[in-house]
């Protein structure tokens, strides 16, 4: 009998969290020196108050746990929000599975004419596969013209890992491209079965070995906001704040929004940069 392969990877992702605790983070004690990190499958169950075996089950892919149980599990992993979102999501596919292909998104002729409309904060729209599908002048001037990429190619994680600019414009670049990769693997929850998915995270795998490695580290996270550091070509250090969006007509696309505190060199900076965007020509862009 085929296993059900959200069972598999809901069990893969509990391997991966139990391999990221030891003993004492629990409340165990260690015992005898251990091969392997991180904590065994009968110290979940002990904690979990379940059966080894069944546990087992669990993590083998070979039966569904209840909600409770899950939770139960995801308290004993010690697990974040993010993180007990997408288990128990995944445990949900079970039951709702979505069609196996996914056409790439559209936005909004309204939402364009919004972005194009912001001419001192860089924004874009990124979609279910991290799709870039829309963006405006500015943003166009701190990253590059989009445009140029055909769409297979336009990724923002694809874009990470692939182009040498990426790595030189982000001050911590590892950090973006694990978050990155770590909201990727949360949409592959909701959408297990999307062959453009799929095919993409083979790619990135064969391209990179360390994209392959995050990947099979099984991170998660939801899409926030945050701080980041930029090394741009043109306008030089900048440090940007970062807030998302969710776009009402679609909750699967998300806009990114960046700005700067008024009064830093950043603000200057990127007020220098918008500058530039009045003239299509004149617009500094990285070049693939």
């Amino acid at each position: 009998m085929q296993r059900n392969p959200h069972l598999n990877e809901l069990g893969e992702f509990l391997k991966a969290r139990r391999a990221d605790l030891n003993p004492a983070d629990v409340g165990l004690r260690g015992g005898p020196r251990r091969r392997v990190s991180g904590l065994r499958r009968e110290e979940v169950a002990l904690l979990a108050a379940i059966s080894t075996e069944y546990y087992t089950r669990i993590e083998q892919g070979r039966l569904h746990a209840s909600t409770p149980l899950l939770n139960e599990i995801a308290k004993v992993l010690r697990l974040n929000n993010d993180q007990r979102t997408y288990l128990l999501g995944l445990a949900a596919k079970e039951r709702t599975q979505p069609p196996a292909t996914h056409p790439r998104q559209q936005v909004d002729p309204q939402l364009q004419r919004m972005l194009d409309d912001l001419t001192a904060s860089p924004a874009f729209v990124i979609g279910r596969r991290t799709d870039i599908l829309a963006w405006n002048q500015l943003a166009a001037a701190l990253w590059t013209d989009f445009d140029r990429y055909p769409e297979h190619q336009r990724i923002f994680v694809r874009l990470l890992i692939t182009e040498p600019w990426m790595r030189t414009l982000y001050a911590d670049w590892e950090e973006v491209t694990r978050l990155a990769i770590a909201q990727l693997r949360m949409e592959s929850a909701r959408y297990p079965n999307d062959q453009p998915l799929t095919t993409l995270v083979e790619e990135l795998s064969a391209h990179d070995p360390q994209f392959r490695q995050w990947w099979t580290e099984h991170d998660v996270a939801t899409r926030g906001k945050g701080i980041k550091k930029l090394h741009h070509p043109v306008v030089g250090e900048l440090t940007l704040d970062w807030n998302t969006l969710t776009c009402g007509t679609d909750p699967d696309q998300h806009i990114i929004i960046w700005n700067a505190e008024p009064g830093t060199p950043t603000h200057e900076r990127l007020h220098l940069l918008a500058s530039w965007t009045t003239s299509p020509k004149n617009t500094p862009t990285q070049t693939p």
